[in-house]
C-alpha cells in the first residue's frame, strides 16, 4: 500500500531513507516537468529537482508542522528555480515539457519552436501557473497555496495565459510575429 503523505512527511522528519525514495518515486517526474517548465533547461531542472531534496534533508525536523507535502515540494521547487534564475541573472523562464520534447526537425519542430517562443512572451505569473498546473499536475487550489494566491486567481492567470497563446500561436501561423 502507498504511502500517505502523513506517513510520508513523518518519514522524512525522521531521515528514513524510503520515505526519500518514496516521495522521489511519487513526484519526482512532476517536479522536473515543471522545473522545467520555468527554467527551461533540463540540466538546471534536475538541479533544481536536486535543490528540493537536498533542501527536505536539512529542514527535516521542520517537517512535521507541514500540512500539505505536495504544496510544500512545489513551493519549495518554485524558490529552488527562481533561486536558479537570479544567480543566473535572468527572470525568463522557459517552456512546457512538451515543446521540449518535441524532435528537432519536421512539423512537430516547427509547432514546438512556435509555442516556446509563445510562451516566453507570457508573463512570468502566467509560465508559473502553466508549468505548475501542466507540467507539475497541480490543481489550481494547490497552485494557489504554492504562489500565495486565490485558487480563482491561480485559475484567471491559467485562462489568460491560454488565450495569449492561442492569439500568438495563431499570428504566427500566419507569419504575423
Amino acid at each position: 500500500m502507498p504511502a500517505t503523505p502523513d506517513d510520508l512527511l513523518e518519514g522524512l522528519a525522521a531521515g528514513r531513507e524510503e520515505a526519500f525514495a518514496a516521495l522521489y518515486d511519487a513526484y519526482g517526474a512532476r517536479l522536473f516537468a515543471a522545473a522545467c517548465g520555468m527554467l527551461g533547461s533540463s540540466a538546471e531542472a534536475e538541479d533544481a529537482v536536486q535543490d528540493v531534496f537536498v533542501g527536505l534533508v536539512q529542514a527535516r525536523a521542520r517537517l512535521r508542522q507541514v500540512e500539505n507535502l505536495k504544496a510544500y515540494i512545489f513551493a519549495s521547487l518554485r524558490y529552488a528555480a527562481i533561486h536558479r534564475m537570479r544567480r543566473a541573472k535572468t527572470l525568463q523562464f522557459g517552456t512546457a515539457e512538451v515543446a521540449m520534447s518535441a524532435a528537432d526537425s519536421g512539423p512537430d519542430a516547427e509547432i514546438s519552436r512556435r509555442l516556446e517562443l509563445a510562451l516566453r512572451r507570457l508573463p512570468r505569473e502566467q509560465r508559473e501557473v502553466i508549468a505548475m498546473h501542466v507540467d507539475g499536475g497541480l490543481t489550481f487550489a494547490e497552485v494557489a497555496a504554492v504562489l500565495d494566491l486565490s485558487a480563482n486567481t491561480a485559475a484567471s492567470r491559467y485562462r489568460y495565459a491560454m488565450e495569449k497563446l492561442r492569439e500568438v500561436m495563431k499570428e504566427s501561423q500566419r507569419g504575423t510575429v
